[in-house]
């Protein structure tokens, strides 16, 4: 299993990335390999300080180039040859790699994956898909960031992959599959989710209706669907959510002494909570539909979620979920052909 890392791509680049690339081989599968793409000599001064070689399990593959977060992806995707998401993608196609992991440019990475891998054949519009921590063990809620316009049919083909995303890796026997719209009845919202709720319940999928926004966070549903600006909004929202609830706690704690006394009886608690709520504990966010597989993971992510982004990777390519994807897109095509 090889796993290529875009070095280049997050916010403190490439520190974080080698460090999360290290402590995914300290505590990961003793087989498998990670490819650090970046300009090799920081990469290199980034190994040497954590006193660590490259070698068979950790090697470097030379980009030159970075696109910026602030650059236009389609057009520096096509400009930047040599960038390092452009490179991590070409291992990818050539089969050098497994899977890929990217904190940079998301564009860039949607970009560079629509160009060089192409989308799975039958799928309309790839979907940026992330975990949610809910009551009921998480939810999968698509899209969130690639697709900002979206038709009936592609929100149908989210509830699809998301479906099967979240029976393969999250052990869903029969995923409860919800539309994310602002009330429950089949009439509200604007016209994309009142045209996608028929075509949804009569999608064959396991379909609940309307969700509302307070009902995500209640595990009303295993997959939420929704196109990718509301999906985007909603995330960046609920991670503002937790760290408001994190800082108002350690506000009310203060110096207090009753109120410290308190907090280190909870701490056990508090720990549990923040592992729950933390994005850094699920690593990255897959793209659905791309004809490999390519794990997002946040600009400002620390060195635990890139190691959690290569433990998803490697996840998804052994569970072949973009084989699933392929062959059940397939079977339903056939089966609107003979019906």
């Amino acid at each position: 299993m090889r796993i290529v890392i875009d070095a280049m791509g997050g916010d403190e680049a490439p520190a974080v990335e080698v460090e999360g690339a290290v402590e995914a081989l300290r505590g990961g599968d003793v087989e498998t390999e990670l490819i650090l793409v970046g300009d090799e000599p920081r990469v290199r001064q980034e190994l040497q300080r954590l006193g660590v070689a490259p070698g068979p399990r950790l090697r470097i593959e030379h980009a030159p180039e970075r696109i910026e977060m602030g650059e236009d992806p389609a057009r520096q995707v096509r400009r930047k040859k040599g960038s390092s998401i452009s490179v991590a993608m070409r291992l990818l196609k050539e089969r050098a790699a497994d899977g890929l992991v990217s904190a940079g440019n998301t564009g860039a990475v949607v970009a560079s994956s629509l160009l060089q891998l192409g989308r799975i054949r039958g799928v309309r519009r790839p979907a940026i898909a992330t975990f949610l921590p809910t009551p009921t063990g998480g939810a999968i809620i698509l899209d969130v960031g690639a697709n900002s316009d979206c038709t009936p049919q592609n929100l149908v083909q989210f509830g699809v992959m998301g479906e099967i995303y979240a029976r393969r890796v999250l052990g869903r026997k029969n995923p409860k599959v919800g539309l994310l719209n602002i009330g429950e009845e089949s009439t509200k919202g604007n016209k994309l989710v009142q045209t996608s709720y028929p075509l949804l319940a009569a999608s064959g999928l396991n379909f609940v209706g309307n969700v509302e926004g307070r009902d995500v966070f209640r595990g009303a549903a295993d997959v939420v669907v929704c196109d990718g600006f509301v999906g985007n909004v909603v995330l960046k929202f609920s991670e503002s959510v937790i760290h408001l609830l994190t800082s108002l706690i350690r506000e009310q704690i203060g110096d207090d002494l009753r109120n410290r006394l308190g907090a280190l009886l909870m701490k056990p608690v508090f720990r549990s909570l923040s592992q729950q709520l933390d994005y850094a504990e699920y690593g990255g966010a897959p793209m659905l539909g791309i004809d490999g597989v390519v794990i997002i993971a946040h600009g400002s992510s620390s060195p635990k979620a890139i190691k959690n982004a290569i433990f998803v990777a490697a996840r998804f390519a052994k569970e072949r979920i973009n084989d699933h994807i392929r062959n059940e897109l397939q079977e339903q095509s056939l089966g609107q052909v003979s019906n």
